[in-house]
């Protein structure tokens, strides 16, 4: 059995099902993907905003009322299985075993842990471009490219393989 972890940042589209799954055509082995979508903490995610918008005084103050902050996460939770579920059904629509996994960890840590859990042979992130962090290598893709010992590819959502490699239209730094 061949393990690969995927880490995304919201659901895959058919496009990227697509390309995903082209990647191990041709194994030998059963290929189990084990996808893995983070879902931001709410009260974490509402004082940030206060903190922006207000400076020191507002980032201080008291996020709000403990029910509005957990039917926050709530709703955060309920759209991150959302797509994890869609996610989950693209690929098996296309005939992959799938394991779907949210996490409300830092989303590198996760990747960290469910690789090491699963003994995965490949990492996938996939994401939209993020081209300040890229450039720092504080995406996703460069802090996991430095932390796990096994291939690790960073894919860019909803761009083919040609756009990515600067054949189409999709992102060029220059």
């Amino acid at each position: 059995m061949y393990s690969v972890v995927l880490l995304t940042e919201r659901a895959l589209s058919e496009l990227d099902v697509r390309q995903v799954v082209s990647l191990h055509e041709g194994l030998d082995d059963t290929v189990t993907y084990h996808v893995l979508l983070p879902v931001d903490d709410a009260s974490a995610a509402m004082a940030a905003s206060l903190g922006t918008l207000g400076g020191v005084d507002v980032a201080t103050a008291p996020v709000g009322d403990p029910e509005d902050v957990r039917r926050m996460q709530e709703i955060t939770e309920e759209a991150g299985a959302d797509e994890l579920a869609t996610t989950v059904a693209g690929l098996q629509a296309a005939g992959q075993e799938v394991v779907g996994h949210l996490t409300s960890d830092d989303p590198v840590r996760a990747l960290e842990h469910l690789v090491a859990e699963v003994s995965a042979d490949e990492a996938i992130v996939l994401t939209e471009p993020h081209l300040v962090r890229e450039f720092f290598g504080l995406d996703w893709a460069a802090r996991a490219k430095r932390a796990l010992d096994i291939p690790t590819l960073h894919l860019l959502e909803r761009e083919t393989f040609d756009q990515q490699s600067g054949g189409g239209e999709g992102v060029n730094l220059i």
